[in-house]
């Protein structure tokens, strides 16, 4: 099989992929095409199906794992494929672990590294919190395990909640040790409980996508509540911590126009908001790098990073 990673301009291939969005689009003359992204294990690719009526376009659904005759082209710095024929593939034609992406790190070596975290921390509640989560409910440790941390924009793939919280635990810790005026205990169960609400924002995999509550709601207000409803279980929690907690996760977004109810008001909420923001768009970047392949030249206008980006000359 050709992984979409190794996918290089010029070549033609015929491989089995998953649909993960198919939409009807127009041309500048009006004429319609199929806008679609192809995923497997490595990533996803768009793809342009310019000629609908072809009879070598068959019939086929979103989450439908589909046959494709295409070439490899490279469109404003990045792969695309331009599909010659496609259809639904048939039973026996794939195998669906090829198609979950999965974070390049050992899952079970970074829920560890997490729990020593949990195991860190001296304030009797909030380590009693934490351990409710991670340690003792099963069901929740192993959907964080392997749940993303986003559609597609960062982290979108198995695993990928898990390695961004780390993540960011990380940087928070650095910033625990270099600013002393910081809260650590406080800080680094936000950065715990800062995402926990994507495991019920987004659908497990292979779908992937928001959720009514992720749509109504959002993973930050999903997040406080899942905290709320396990705080009030712990006897004499102090209303003032709980409070501290509840508005670092309702602000880590930084800024209102990012999604966040509130602007950060304690220094750890704003250093819990950079971290996550660090992250956030390193990641962003690393991925989009990826995404170009082997092209040493700029990729175009990246509009997550407001910029045009291209990779450090080795």
């Amino acid at each position: 099989m050709k992984y979409i990673d190794s996918l290089k301009e010029g070549m033609r291939i015929s491989e089995v992929y998953l649909c993960k969005s198919k939409q009807i689009a127009q041309t500048k003359n009006g004429k319609d095409y199929g806008n679609l992204v192809l995923q497997d294990k490595t990533g996803t690719i768009d793809s342009k199906v310019w000629d609908l009526t072809s009879p070598g376009i068959g019939s086929f659904d979103v989450l439908d794992y589909v046959y494709v005759d295409a070439d490899v082209t490279v469109f404003q710095g990045n792969r695309q494929l331009n599909v010659r024929r496609i259809r639904r593939a048939d039973a026996g034609e794939y195998v669906p672990a090829d198609y979950l992406p999965v974070s390049r790190k050992d899952v079970s070596k970074m829920y560890v590294e997490l729990l020593s975290y949990v195991n860190s921390l001296k304030n009797p509640y909030l380590k009693q919190l934490a351990s409710a989560f991670f340690v003792e409910d099963v069901e929740f440790s192993k959907a964080f395990r392997f749940h993303s941390a986003a559609k597609s924009i960062h982290h979108g793939f198995v695993g990928g909640l898990l390695e961004h919280t780390l993540s960011v635990l990380n940087i928070c810790d650095f910033q625990a040790g270099h600013y002393p005026e910081l809260n650590r205990d406080l800080l680094i169960s936000a950065a715990m409980f800062h995402d926990i609400g994507k495991i019920k924002e987004l659908s497990v995999f292979p779908e992937n996508d928001y959720t009514d509550d992720g749509q109504l709601l959002g993973h930050i207000i999903i997040g406080v509540e899942m905290v709320g409803e396990r705080i009030r279980r712990i006897p004499g929690f102090p209303e003032k911590l709980e409070s501290e907690l509840k508005h670092c996760i309702l602000a880590h977004h930084g800024e209102l126009e990012y999604g966040s109810p509130k602007k950060p008001a304690l220094l750890e909420a704003l250093a819990l908001s950079f971290a996550d923001n660090m992250d956030a768009k390193m990641e962003t970047m690393i991925e989009a790098l990826r995404s170009g392949g082997d092209n040493p030249g700029w990729l175009g206008y990246n509009r997550l990073l407001e910029s045009n980006i291209r990779r450090t000359t080795e």
